[in-house]
């Protein structure tokens, strides 16, 4: 940069700073300025004010014409009121805080401490309606509703019960809720009713939402064997019965149709029914944290509504019994009945056609205790079961006189001919006349049956609460004594029938070991069929003494068979009549042909290919 360029920059530098100050305002120019620009922004912040509190006016006006919702469903009652409808089974408090059922007492029975036996209580249950009006969500239960006629509401119509609770918007528009309970009836009508709500449920709903909770509460004495029975059962549209786990928790929107919902316990439940099919329905099952409570059961409903003056949505209410007899009676067309397992379908029939009516039949035409019409159960199954019985027990025999014929096949026939041997043993069984499943086929024709009470017992309502001998509770476990600590696995307590039966189980064990032919792999055997009792006393230690006192007792009857069959067979007999059988030509079924054809085919490919190998 040269020396002009600097002169240059220097001039207009002093120029800046001459004109800087020349142009300077004066302190009374300042204040003006100053004066002019608070004016300005006083009168900017006055119009915003003015058009606050025009926005404001405009508001308050439009609200003016417009009720709020507070103002909407006015609480037109002070205080709280309990109605009762009652017959000889049901017990119901309606409050008309939210116009709901708040408790629900199943005037037959007791829980097992002798309380009354209360399904719902007032601050364990949820039930209402969601929507929205006035840009508001509304709570139905948070409204109190009003009876629709007299002080109380309720009259008699045809012997029938009725209850009408009305959520009022205003004089002409309200929510119904409409019960009615028939004399001697486990089902409540319940009917919700929508009146002239068009214009106060927002206009683009199309549905509004009906929600119902429950906290089920322990009713009976063991706690951990009613939560296996309790949970959320639902029953969809022209299909099966399902249910949520039983075991954790779990949430759920059911893709179809649903004709009704079951908060379901071991022996009790709570079944809201639909006359037209739910859909979309979310529901919830979690096991609770509550002492005292097995399950907390939540559903929310949809309920299609089209804002016309009268939408009316029908249903009932079931609080009643699991009892197959009364369930079949008040829905065996929607599958009530099938909320009492009774085990997979291949084995339920027995249970249906066979162990509940002739269990119906005794308790009916006998005032026996259960104890005994257990027995006479016992003793009817068994004899029917006797022919079966007694032939396992024959083929069992004839394998045991067997065993030396069978011995001296097997030192014939050493293991690298295993074709032989077995076609050996095969004309060996066919000559005495002997099936060498005999002894097992029996017994795999019983385990149906057997299966079948497994499920029978624990779910029968019938045996709840009838004593026998020690057992207070049939259905329910036997406690001779009360431990100090717990077992795992086996409990805090001694069941004496879950001890008879593993006794007995054991004592048969022995008699059918020494009836069986003896060989080394049957003393494995053994060894775990002896195992097996000593798992079935820890199973059953907790479960129905009913169950376990059937088992004791037809195992009881199964050793005695066994001794009385054993007095009768002289195994000296028994060995004669096998060799006259073997001294009779012996004609050979098709079957028997095609196969030993097979087995002969089979062993001609043996030889050629040891043939080939020699080669």
């Amino acid at each position: 940069m040269d020396k002009n360029t600097i002169i240059g920059l220097v001039i207009i530098f002093l120029i800046l700073i001459g004109f800087s100050y020349l142009t300077k305002p004066s302190e009374e120019q300042v204040r003006e300025m100053q004066r002019q620009q608070d004016s300005i922004a006083r009168v900017e912040q006055r119009r915003r004010e003015l058009a606050a509190e025009q926005q404001q006016k405009e508001q308050s006006a439009r609200l003016a014409l417009q009720p709020t919702v507070d103002s909407l469903f006015a609480q037109q009652e002070t205080t709280e009121k309990i109605i009762t409808l009652e017959n000889n089974k049901v017990k119901l408090h309606i409050s008309t805080q939210g116009g709901r059922i708040v408790y629900v007492d199943l005037k037959e029975y007791r829980t097992h401490d002798s309380l009354p036996l209360v399904l719902w209580q007032n601050k364990q249950t949820a039930f209402g309606l969601n929507f929205y009006a006035r840009n508001q969500q509304i709570n139905t239960e948070k409204f109190r509703f009003v009876p629709s006629t007299t002080e109380t509401s309720l009259y008699a119509r045809e012997n029938e019960q009725v209850l009408s609770m009305r959520l009022y918007a205003d004089s002409t528009k309200y929510i119904e809720y409409l019960y009615k309970l028939s004399p001697d009836s486990y089902m409540t009508d319940f009917s919700i009713i929508t009146h002239n709500m068009g214009d106060v449920i927002a206009s683009n709903s199309s549905f509004i939402t009906l929600f119902w909770g429950v906290n089920m509460p322990q009713l009976e004495k063991s706690k951990d064997f009613e939560n296996r029975y309790t949970g959320v059962y639902y029953k969809f549209y022209e299909d099966d019965v399902e249910n949520m786990s039983l075991t954790s928790d779990e949430e759920e929107t059911l893709p179809n149709k649903v004709q009704w919902i079951d908060f379901k316990q071991q022996f009790f439940s709570s079944i809201l029914i639909s006359e037209t099919p739910f859909s979309d329905v979310l529901l919830t099952s979690k096991i609770s944290k509550k002492e005292g409570y097995l399950k907390d059961a939540y559903a929310e409903i949809p309920l299609p509504y089209n804002g016309a003056a009268n939408e009316q949505y029908n249903m009932q209410f079931f609080f009643g019994p699991n009892s197959y007899k009364v369930l079949k009676a008040y829905g065996n067309d929607i599958d009530l009945p099938d909320l009492i397992n009774m085990g997979w379908k291949w084995i339920a029939w027995f249970n249906k056609y066979f162990v509940i009516p002739i269990f119906n039949f005794l308790e009916n035409h006998t005032t026996l205790n259960y104890g005994i019409i257990i027995l006479l159960l016992t003793l009817i199954i068994k004899l029917i079961l006797f022919p079966l019985t007694y032939k396992s027990y024959m083929s069992q025999a004839k394998m045991r006189v067997l065993k030396p014929q069978v011995d001296e096949l097997t030192k014939k026939y050493p293991a690298d001919k295993a074709m032989e041997r077995q076609q050996a043993m095969m004309k060996l069984y066919k000559q005495a006349g002997v099936n060498p499943m005999g002894g097992c086929l029996p017994m795999l024709l019983q385990m149906p049956i057997l299966i079948a009470l497994f499920y029978f017992f624990p779910g029968a309502i019938e045996l709840r609460q009838q004593s026998f001998l020690w057992a207070s509770d049939l259905a329910s476990y036997d406690s001779i004594a009360t431990l100090p600590f717990t077992i795992p696995f086996y409990g805090n307590h001694v069941s004496l029938f879950c001890l008879l039966m593993t006794a007995t189980n054991i004592i048969y064990m022995i008699m059918n070991n020494k009836n069986q032919p003896q060989n080394d792999q049957m003393k494995g055997m053994q060894t775990m069929m002896y195992i097996m009792p000593v798992m079935f006393l820890f199973i059953f230690n907790s479960y129905s003494s009913g169950l376990s006192y059937y088992y004791f007792i037809a195992t009881l009857i199964t050793i005695l068979q066994t001794w009385i069959i054993r007095k009768f067979i002289d195994d000296q007999k028994l060995v004669k009549q096998i060799e006259l059988a073997k001294s009779k030509p012996v004609k050979k079924s098709k079957f028997q042909q095609r196969l030993e054809e097979m087995q002969r085919m089979q062993q001609q490919r043996l030889r050629e290919q040891q043939k080939k190998g020699k080669k």
